[in-house]
């Protein structure tokens, strides 16, 4: 909604900062200078003694000089009443006596048709209230005292009772001249379906005025004192002043205490609420009689980034915290999401409060659980999972629930949440990347460092350790490791085709997968056929003291390792080629040739020390790695000697 030109200055015009500030304050009269509008306070944004809150009345300005909040009169509501820039303006304006613009012509006339049942509301507001005192309440009057209502706590809720009687409430109020009509759109009386005479809408109840975050009361709730009602609590109907689904008990107290910096407690009931704002969680709301709607969650998010939601113990209780986790999903967003406090079976907050205090409260509070651990635990309590089938599953409810994640940044932090609960469900040994002693990098359980198998053990399963399978390993380990760059080097991947029979498999799964989380990879290669390859993997010593392997964590530095690694094979199988074809060679040679088939293989061994040393150093015989090139062709050189004696 846009306001017309000038309105704001008018708003200014009308209203003093001086005097919107000075109800959250109490103003320092040694150093405040009223006359000229120069006003210093105790800050309203920090807790602090001494007077660093300064006004400048006439210029309309704030500053503190403690915590450095600036604005005006509009950032100032908005700041200590914790609404919007529009709910701000109607706020002061109301005060100031102005008329809030209307976005068209019907508006005007649906909002005096509003403020007139508004005006019902709150006459049957007072007439509950009344009624409370009375003899025919002294059942009532019981009922809240055991709850340990006090009469304080009964004003501040402005607590009341409906008689029990057909026309009791509509008879009180038309007789104080409101509208029948009126009566009957607000739902304090209803109109039966013959048309007779309205009756009231609530009979023999303690009553619960529902108010929207500006004040107005817009319904009722009401509790039966007759245990066999058909209803223990009833909503009023909808109204044009009242939408169950879009409204929230206690709303606009809560928001000012949230905006304090207090937690947002969602409870399920009008008394859990009452209960936590006497204990001292002021802001606490609860839904209307049903489970929480998409509209009620955008309100709360409105008044805080991450509310808690407190919910019964019981089988009913879980259920509403489930399906709350499948409405929210689609909705999070970063900065927004939600906390659960499942309090023990056969209590609410009312129960826990009144039997063990606010500290056990505080304490569940304290340590409410994200909503990702609530839907890991939807998914998995109570079953087994000790086949692949279950597994898989699993995972599939699992990537399912995930796939309602808007926001990618968000669905990849759920996926990366629930792989670590994975992994800890079905390889509790598995530690993830540690280093010796407990620090972040060794790989525990079924890892590297422990080599499940003996070296020699594992030879007998890969061949011999020969120096292409140990980097063939090492370039699967890393995979593995760093799931995010198999598709940077997916080519090299795919020609490198390990002689290895396990590498080989295990590079056709990292080419097939779209895995990108590391432990997630890792266990679905354990639950394949490829477990046995993946241990014997695992096996090589050599991959223990590999530092990124050891959880450093720096992809930067596996992607440089790859690429050398599979550098350093092509350079390899390049001196093979070149010293398979100098052996065919060998037969024809001459006399006159012997120096270019030994420059031939001179310059493949220098080709090959040369890419497996980067740093380039020139004297080959100084490094055992040549030892198998040098052999090669030591031994080409005795065949070719041979061979000249057999042709001479």
């Amino acid at each position: 909604m846009s306001l017309p030109p000038g309105f704001l200055d008018e708003l200014r015009n009308r209203t003093s900062l001086a005097q919107v500030v000075g109800r959250k304050v109490v103003w320092d009269n040694r150093k405040s200078n009223q006359a000229k509008g120069d006003m210093w306070a105790p800050c309203p944004f920090h807790q602090e003694k001494t007077a660093s809150f300064h006004v400048e009345d006439r210029k309309g300005f704030y500053y503190c000089f403690g915590c450095h909040a600036k604005g005006d009169m509009i950032s100032f509501v908005r700041e200590t009443e914790n609404v919007g820039f529009m709910e701000a303006v109607e706020i002061l304006a109301r005060e100031a006596g102005m008329t809030m613009p209307e976005r068209d012509p019907k508006a005007q006339e649906k909002a005096d048709r509003n403020a007139e049942l508004a005006k019902v509301t709150e006459a049957a507001v007072s007439h509950f209230r009344l009624q409370l005192k009375t003899q025919a309440a002294a059942e009532a009057r019981a009922y809240l005292e055991r709850r340990g209502m006090d009469e304080a706590t009964l004003d501040r809720f402005e607590i009341g009772f409906a008689p029990n009687a057909r026309d009791a409430t509509f008879q009180a109020l038309t007789g104080k001249g409101l509208n029948p009509e009126h009566l009957v759109e607000a739902n304090i009386a209803a109109q039966p379906d013959d048309g007779g005479a309205p009756y009231d809408a609530f009979r023999d109840r303690i009553i619960f005025p529902i108010r929207d975050p500006r004040g107005r009361c817009i319904g009722f709730g009401g509790r039966a004192m007759d245990p066999n009602a058909r209803a223990k609590y009833l909503n009023s109907r909808e109204t044009p002043l009242f939408d169950k689904g879009r409204a929230l008990y206690n709303h606009g107290p809560a928001r000012e205490a949230a905006g304090k910096g207090q937690p947002l407690i969602v409870a399920e009931g009008y008394m859990d609420v009452i209960a936590l704002v006497k204990a001292g969680f002021e802001a606490a709301v609860a839904p209307l009689g049903t489970a929480i709607t998409e509209d009620q969650l955008r309100l709360l998010w409105r008044i805080s980034d991450e509310p808690i939601v407190a919910l019964d113990g019981d089988k009913a209780g879980l259920r509403a915290a489930m399906r709350l986790v499948d409405l929210a999903l689609p909705l999070l967003e970063g900065g927004k999401s939600l906390r659960f406090v499942i309090l023990p079976e056969g209590q609410d907050p009312d129960d826990l409060i009144r039997a063990r205090g606010a500290g056990a409260m505080q304490a569940l509070l304290d340590k409410a659980m994200p909503m990702v651990h609530l839907l890991w635990q939807r998914e998995t309590e109570g079953q087994v999972f000790d086949s692949p089938e279950r597994r898989s599953a699993l995972d599939a409810r699992l990537r399912e629930a995930l796939k309602r994640i808007g926001d990618p940044g968000l669905r990849r932090h759920y996926a990366d949440a629930i792989a670590e609960m994975r992994r800890a469900l079905f390889r509790p040994q598995w530690n993830g990347p540690q280093r010796r002693g407990g620090r972040p990098g060794q790989w525990k359980g079924r890892g590297f460092a422990e080599a499940q198998a003996p070296l020699a053990a594992t030879r007998a399963k890969a061949g011999a350790l020969n120096g292409e399978v140990l980097r063939t390993g090492l370039i699967i380990a890393t995979l593995i490791r760093f799931p995010d760059l198999i598709d940077a080097y997916e080519a090299e991947l795919d020609r490198l085709s390990p002689r290895n029979p396990d590498h080989r498999a295990l590079a056709r799964h990292l080419l097939g997968t779209t895995t990108r989380d590391p432990g997630t990879l890792f266990d679905e290669i354990s639950a394949s056929p490829l477990r046995a390859a993946l241990e014997s993997l695992m096996g090589l010593s050599h991959l223990a003291i590999t530092p990124f392997l050891l959880g450093e964590g720096d992809p930067d530095r596996a992607a440089t390792c790859l690429a050398e690694e599979f550098v350093k094979i092509d350079a390899a199988r390049a001196i093979e080629e070149e010293m398979v074809e100098a052996a065919q060679d060998l037969g024809d040679v001459t006399d006159d040739e012997d120096h270019t088939l030994a420059f031939r293989l001179t310059e493949a061994v220098r080709g090959k020390h040369a890419a497996l040393h980067p740093k380039g150093e020139e004297n080959a015989e100084q490094f055992g790695e040549t030892a198998e090139a040098r052999s090669a062709f030591h031994q080409l050189l005795s065949s070719a000697g041979q061979g000249k004696k057999t042709r001479n």
